[in-house]
């Protein structure tokens, strides 16, 4: 039976990667594939799963790692005493294929690790959810307008930005080291979630290194159009019309301060619905109409959200392939969203409408004309269009065909 072992900071299914991995590891076991993950043992503890776990290191561990990325600029290059844990694991599983979705979470020491992988033979699929793999520091680069990922990183002007660096500026050593490492890994294969980033990839040092498009997917029982009429009581929303805008974590990178502005230009008919996590100053500026709902990991109450909305609204300035608006697709409900990285990449005429970065003011005109126009409540072809191309478990197919092509050679 062969052996797969994914790898990544967290496991929990509130988060994408999480997601992510539980679908690919239920498709492999029932492929007739060993399903593993490693994991941080300090940011998720012990998780029940269908595949078998490996948690890595502990808070100390992790500790020292935040230390050494605040004050070195030095993330991914710490814990080592859990890179080495991680290592006899693996020598002990002798898995057939090892997937890495992201080494960038305070818990590997990715050199090492790095290292160990490419002398081992073992095929390594690796999934660049974000821009990290390439860069001297940042996970994106597109809101600061960078690109000297293309030649060589120095003075980042996101050192200060997640992995945060409050002293040093590293970013020239670190993606020489970068270079080093990974491009001599000559059994790596990558992979893009969107054919933006896969267009990025091939203008950086990976250009050489294998690399395909496998678009992320989605749960489409879970998110599909829903008639609840309690939704907008449960919520508080009292306007005959709502807009959703739905992240994680509200950053000005995925348009906080724009939703802001655009919550001035909608007609009072209309509120804005923002879920995702503030913090206590952005929320106390919120406007009176924008209603905000904390981050829910309830993903069939987020469907009624999606479903009672006129539009969804991703004014985001730095993304790959964000899920939230397949799901709001899947849901029936279009897509206003910002040309920005691979967001408009789930967008067509049939699904949604894209706009310049910064233009609030079309945004709206888009809002008001969707209520205006009765045939963009028609929500048939955008589900349609969901069925034919956001299937999780086709996307996950993919992946199982990845590994058994490379596990044969």
């Amino acid at each position: 039976m062969r052996k797969l072992l994914q790898i990544n900071p967290v496991v929990r299914e509130n988060t994408s990667t999480g997601k992510i991995m539980r679908g690919i590891g239920d498709l492999a076991i029932s492929s007739g594939w060993e399903s593993y993950i490693a994991y941080s043992r300090a940011r998720d503890g012990m998780v029940p799963h269908t595949s078998k776990l490996i948690p890595i290191g502990n808070k100390a561990d992790l500790a020292v790692h935040a230390v050494a990325t605040r004050l070195l600029d030095a993330h991914g290059l710490a814990s080592r005493r859990g890179t080495n844990e991680l290592i006899r694991q693996i020598e002990a599983i002798k898995p057939d294929i090892i997937h890495i979705h992201n080494v960038h979470g305070y818990f590997l020491n990715y050199p090492m690790l790095c290292d160990f992988l490419g002398g081992s033979g073992i095929p390594v699929v690796w999934t660049a959810h974000d821009c990290w793999l390439y860069t001297g520091h940042c996970y994106y680069y597109s809101a600061a307008n960078c690109d000297r990922w293309k030649t060589r990183c120095h003075s980042c002007p996101q050192k200060t930005s997640f992995p945060a660096s409050w002293l040093l500026d590293h970013s020239a050593s670190n993606y020489a080291r970068k270079r080093q490492v990974l491009t001599k890994m000559k059994n790596l294969h990558l992979v893009a979630v969107s054919e933006w980033i896969k267009g990025e990839i091939q203008q950086s040092f990976l250009s050489e290194v294998p690399c395909q498009v496998i678009h992320n997917g989605i749960d489409l029982d879970v998110f599909k159009p829903s008639n609840n009429k309690q939704t907008k009581e449960k919520y508080g929303i009292r306007t005959p019309h709502y807009v959703i805008a739905v992240a994680s974590i509200w950053l000005k990178e995925k348009g906080f301060d724009d939703l802001m502005r655009l919550a001035g230009l909608l007609d009072i008919n209309i509120s804005l619905v923002m879920v995702g996590r503030m913090t206590q100053k952005q929320e106390k500026a919120l406007p009176e109409n924008v209603i905000h709902i904390p981050r829910t990991s309830d993903a069939a109450a987020l469907a009624e959200l999606y479903s009672g909305a006129v539009a969804f609204l991703n004014p985001t300035w730095q993304d790959n392939y964000p899920t939230v608006n397949l799901e709001s697709i899947a849901c029936g409900t279009p897509v206003i969203t910002y040309r920005t990285g691979g967001s408009p990449e789930s967008v067509t005429e049939k699904t949604g409408f894209v706009v310049e970065q910064g233009n609030i003011e079309g945004m709206t005109k888009i809002i008001n004309d969707i209520i205006g126009n009765n045939s963009y409540f028609c929500r048939l072809n955008r589900r349609e269009y969901a069925l034919a191309n956001f299937d999780k478990d086709r996307c996950f197919r993919d992946y199982i065909d990845l590994y058994e092509s490379l596990a044969a050679r």
